[in-house]
This record gives structure tokens, C-alpha cells and sequence, in this order.
């Protein structure tokens, strides 16, 4: 693939996120928030450290204050180089110091604070100590749609991540299935994905014949037979945004009921994202898609929900599942996966990535959903 480079964020891109960060915490009743290494700090920051340690990296953000890092010395070299250091203040601590007292002095007397889902339990347990009328709720819970809503820098890199993953399995459905094992057609598909530009490769399912019924088989040693059914999921990080598309192919000409089978997944999958549009719950997409299959006959075999958010991971909030009330808004970015698995004979799913419109939905990816046969 060709194309120019995206613009890398900036500083004020940071600050922008930093800020809005805070004051989802205010809107919430959280005195701030406290992100550790992982996903929302490098969203935050744009700093990933070379090595998670059992040394504390903490960034510490309150409403009305100045968003602060606290790094390890040896460390701070690093952090200060991150894109969007220039926007907080870094405070670094030295081996034999108490990184946990140097953070309460920064949190006050204590209070209620939205800390990352990925924090080591020891610091949680630190900070604890230190602040002995604080108390924590995971973001996930606190600020679940914080990373939900992408601007559209991120909408570019999600596409452009999506027509990546595209051109893989457009490359893909050209090799030979039949006599290979999943693994060999598995690690084809991985190295697609960093030919078209993936920096990460997160998963490369490949389910044939009766594996194709367990959702998260990824691969194995079977060998693909004449007449399989395949399941074909595969995605990463392109630019540091992921990507997530599932197709399902079949090795020779399927049977009627294979065709009926991913005829209905086909069409579930389609009312799943017409269901798409602003101010629509989440659970509807659901719901929508679900409908289909159990009108069909084979509700008992649709085992998951219909799709997750993705961003700077794979997986994240939205959730597009029953009882999730969140309105869908326009930014939002999550995949349309539902499928069928039949035990000990074969499944089929269909997903896309789709991203919420002013008046709608748009797919971020873009093969065809039809039955592809190969070789």
C-alpha cells in the first residue's frame, strides 16, 4: 500500500486529551484520575515506557491543576522525549525514596479517583497506604467512554488501518488452503499485516472445519481439508490504532447448508450495521444483528456479543451487547462480528469495523462479504 505518512499527534493534541480527561473526571465527582503505563497513558501522553517495572510511573491529572508524571530518575530521560511531555510537569523519584508519598502530596487529603485498569495491584496497595481516605474505581467502570469518541485524526488511522487489514485478505484468499496446516495460513496472514504496514500483530484466528466453531481458536496443527469451512479473523496496531476484520472462506464448493449458514450471518451482519446511527443504544446493534440468526433458527449458536470497540487497543469500550445503554455518537468506532458456530462441524462469522456518522454508520472495512472460495 501507498500513501503519506500520517501527521504524528503533538503536544497540544496531549493537552487537548489531558484536559478533557479531567474534566470527564470533574463531570464524574472524581477528584482525578491516575493512569499507569498501558493504553490510556500512551492515548494520554503519547509516553510508553521501554519496560514496565515494579518502579512506579504514575500520571496524576485533577481538575484545576497541572498534569504531573511521576517517573522513576533513571527514567525520566525517556519520558521528557515523549510527544507530549512539553504539555505536564515530569516529577521523578530516586531509588530508596517513597514514590508513594511523593504522589499523595500531589492528590490532597484524599478522595475519590479513577485509576487505570492495567495499574499494578502494589501500587494501588502503595497509594493506599500513603492516602488512608482515599479511595479508587477502575476507568473502565468510572470513564468507560473516555477513549470512546476518536477525532478525526484517529478516524484516518483507524481507516487506514482497516484498508491495511483489507488488503491482507485480499492477499490471503489467493494462497493455497487445502494441505496446509492453520498455523503456516496464520503466520501468512501476520506477515501481510506488517507488509501493509502493521507495527503489531494482536491475533491471526484461523479455524477450519469443525475448529471454526470455538470463536477464539486462533491456530493450530490441523491440517485444512477439500470441502472446510474457515474462519479468518486477524488484526493489530498500524500507527499505533488497531484493526479487526473477520471473513469467513470456504476451501472448494460449500454445501447448501454452509451457503444458507453464512447467508444468515451475512444478513445479520448487515442489519447490525444498518442499525448504526446516532443516539441509537448500543444494545440495539445487538439486537439487531441477533435478530436475524435466532429468526433463522440458530439463536442457541450465536455465542458472544456483537462487537467491541477498538482504538488504540483492539478491544475497548463501547460494548455493542444487551443490557448497554450507552448512545451510540458520532466518533465512535466498534466492530460488527456476529456469527453462527455449529459444535464439531463449523462456524461462520462476519465483521467489519464501523465508525458513527452524523446521520448513520461507515465501514471501515470494505472486501466483500459474499462466500469466498479458494483453493
Amino acid at each position: 500500500m501507498t500513501g503519506t505518512a500520517p501527521a504524528p499527534f503533538g503536544a497540544d493534541d496531549y493537552r487537548a486529551r489531558m484536559e478533557r480527561a479531567a474534566r470527564a473526571a470533574a463531570d464524574a465527582g472524581l477528584a482525578g484520575l491516575l493512569v499507569a503505563p498501558g493504553p490510556d497513558l500512551v492515548w494520554l501522553t503519547g509516553y510508553a515506557p521501554t519496560a514496565v517495572t515494579e518502579r512506579l510511573t504514575l500520571l496524576v491529572l485533577a481538575p484545576g491543576r497541572d498534569p504531573v508524571l511521576v517517573v522513576p530518575t533513571l527514567e525520566a530521560p525517556d519520558a521528557a522525549h515523549a510527544a507530549g511531555a512539553p504539555a505536564l510537569t515530569l516529577r521523578d523519584w530516586t531509588d530508596g525514596t517513597d514514590p508513594y508519598a511523593a504522589t499523595a502530596g500531589l492528590l490532597g487529603a484524599g478522595g475519590r479517583f479513577g485509576i487505570s485498569d492495567n495499574t499494578w495491584a502494589m501500587h494501588l496497595l502503595g497509594l493506599q497506604r500513603a492516602l488512608p481516605g482515599s479511595s479508587y474505581a477502575a476507568l473502565t467502570d468510572a470513564l468507560p467512554m473516555l477513549r470512546a469518541v476518536k477525532d478525526a485524526a484517529e478516524l484516518e488511522l483507524l481507516a487506514a488501518a482497516g484498508a491495511a487489514a483489507d488488503a491482507a485478505f485480499e492477499e490471503i484468499r489467493k494462497v493455497a488452503f487445502a494441505g496446509r496446516r492453520e498455523r503456516e495460513v496464520g503466520a501468512d496472514l501476520a506477515d501481510l499485516l506488517r507488509r501493509f504496514g502493521h507495527s503489531q500483530v494482536d491475533f491471526t484466528i484461523v479455524g477450519s472445519g469443525p475448529n471454526g466453531a470455538n470463536p477464539h481458536h486462533e491456530v493450530g496443527d490441523r491440517v485444512i481439508e477439500h470441502g472446510d469451512m474457515v474462519v479468518l479473523d486477524f488484526g493489530g496496531l498500524k500507527d499505533g490504532y488497531g484493526s479487526d476484520t473477520t471473513r469467513t472462506v470456504h476451501v472448494g464448493e460449500p454445501t447448501e447448508e454452509e451457503r444458507r449458514v453464512h447467508d444468515v450471518v451475512r444478513a445479520a451482519q448487515e442489519a447490525g450495521y444498518a442499525a448504526v446511527r446516532p443516539g441509537v443504544a448500543c444494545q440495539e446493534v445487538d439486537r439487531a444483528a441477533r435478530r436475524v440468526i435466532e429468526d433463522a433458527g440458530y439463536g442457541e449458536y450465536f455465542i458472544h456479543r456483537t462487537g467491541h470497540g477498538i482504538g488504540v487497543t483492539t478491544h475497548e469500550p463501547p460494548y455493542m451487547i444487551e443490557g448497554e445503554e450507552q448512545p451510540l455518537v458520532p466518533g465512535m468506532c466498534f466492530s460488527v462480528e456476529p456469527g453462527i458456530y455449529l459444535p464439531g462441524r463449523f462456524g461462520v462469522r462476519i465483521e467489519d469495523i464501523v465508525t458513527v456518522t452524523e446521520d448513520g454508520g461507515r465501514r471501515l472495512n470494505n472486501t466483500t462479504r459474499e462466500m469466498v472460495i479458494v483453493d
